[in-house]
């Protein structure tokens, strides 16, 4: 194998990371042109919140460190309204 060339994960068709060959590059969100957001928009905060009411890291959102800040938070300040719960039940 050629080291200029990026390995290849053949089963998925997707460039693989030369750091950590287990993680791909391709995130799980795609960067959304998001500019701001908005603590009252709880459509798109439940987005990036999982199944247990934790906001998703970086690595699974796609998001830059300045729209991650941005995101926690918006999701922080809808919880505090009560826009969205702090567990979810289950």
């Amino acid at each position: 194998m050629n080291s200029l060339h990026r390995p290849r994960d053949e089963k998925n068709r997707r460039f693989v990371s030369l750091a950590n060959p287990w993680v791909s590059d391709m995130k799980r969100f795609k960067k959304d042109k998001v500019t701001y957001f908005d603590y009252k928009d709880v459509k798109t905060l439940q987005r990036y919140v999982n199944a247990y009411g934790q906001i998703e890291p970086i690595s699974r959102t796609g998001l830059s460190i300045k729209q991650q800040r941005q995101l926690a938070t918006a999701i922080k300040r809808a919880r505090h309204l009560a826009l969205l719960p702090f567990v979810i039940q289950g």
